[in-house]
């Protein structure tokens, strides 16, 4: 190795892990350890976190434990009882909590923060952590949805639709080496989405490239704002961030056809509006954007959220929530004035827990 970073201790545990593993610390019980210092170039190699476990093969209920929590936090297996971790993985405090369960059980445990010995045994370490398979088994669930979607049986695809985002979500928290695979699985997601969105609301706007002009609120104030009929997350969020930031006194139409947008109103979401979708960005985003309210986190947030369930994309926790609320919303109310109106509160809550996370 060049002699041009920190040192490093290099710790062999002698029969337990075969070639040195750069370790800055150990603990656990007491275990024979050939060690040496040498110096290294570390600053391009990963910090991982290595779980060395000797597990009794009774009670088998400790090693169903261990199992279960191992699988939980995504760690790799060296060889059996060998368990590595990336340092920037978000399941490190979860393989720390391991190392203590095991320990107070009576069993061995040693937790190493090593680094790889050279770029061969670096790539090696990331190769255990690769999810290609698992974003492949995704698309061929992906595939058999748009199938079913093709024969118009939308309730089969709206579960399938919400198995695959569990399913999105699960392999992005364990995959700390992203690459091609996942964005491939996420662009699937998000177009099959669509194309349900498409079959449930007709009409939905085609995005655009233009340009988002600043306007001025004072500009913007008594207006009668159009939309299609039966609004959705988008529609709906929109009206709320319409009448709480924008408009003070506003009006609002439901469209049959949105043709039927004339002068003075102003029509949002739907192709030809004023206001609708601009790139990746949904109508929600765009009016915020134009009135330059996205320094509010709650709308930042918020606009992420109606994003993610109008056209899909990077997966939001609050998101099957939401989406359920407003489901039974619309059913409750066939009105879509009252359905507007039983939305709002809805809404608001939603942007001060939002923005409460960002103010704590």
């Amino acid at each position: 190795m060049k002699a041009i970073g920190p040192f490093c201790i290099s710790a062999r545990a002698k029969g337990a892990l075969g070639p040195a593993i750069s370790a800055k610390c150990y603990r656990g019980a007491n275990v024979d350890f050939e060690s040496v210092v040498t110096v290294c170039d570390i600053s391009y190699m990963t910090i991982w976190h290595v779980l060395i476990a000797t597990l009794p093969s009774k009670p088998s209920a400790l090693r169903v434990r261990v199992w279960r929590a191992l699988k939980a936090t995504g760690a790799g297996s060296l060889r059996e009882g060998v368990y590595v971790l990336p340092g920037h993985a978000p399941t490190v405090a979860a393989l720390r909590a391991l190392e203590s369960t095991i320990l107070q059980a009576g069993a061995a445990a040693f937790l190493l923060q090593a680094q790889a010995r050279d770029d061969a045994q670096e790539h090696a370490f990331r190769e255990l952590f690769d999810r290609t398979a698992a974003y492949g088994s995704f698309l061929e669930e992906a595939k058999q949805a748009r199938a079913a979607l093709a024969k118009g049986d939308a309730p089969a695809v709206r579960a399938a639709l919400r198995q695959l985002e569990q399913q999105l979500r699960a392999v992005e928290a364990i995959d700390f080496f992203p690459h091609e695979a996942r964005d491939k699985a996420r662009t699937a997601h998000s177009a099959l989405r669509h194309e349900f969105d498409r079959l449930l609301s007709p009409g939905e706007p085609t995005p655009t490239d233009v340009r988002i002009a600043r306007l001025s609120i004072a500009d913007y104030q008594g207006r009668t704002w159009a939309t299609r009929r039966r609004p959705w997350i988008d529609r709906l969020g929109s009206a709320w961030l319409i009448a709480r930031f924008v408009d003070a006194k506003p009006q609002f139409a439901w469209l049959d056809d949105p043709s039927q947008c004339a002068q003075p109103m102003l029509g949002y979401d739907f192709d030809g509006a004023r206001f609708s979708h601009v790139g990746d960005k949904v109508s929600f985003e765009v009016i915020a954007e134009s009135f330059g309210l996205l320094d509010d986190a709650g709308v930042r947030k918020l606009g992420s959220l109606i994003r993610y369930i109008d056209i899909g994309g990077v997966p939001v926790d609050e998101a099957a929530g939401l989406e359920t609320l407003i489901r039974g919303l619309q059913r409750l109310h066939a009105d879509d004035d009252a359905l507007l109106t039983a939305s709002l509160p809805l809404f608001d809550a939603l942007h001060s827990a939002l923005k409460g996370r960002d103010d704590n």
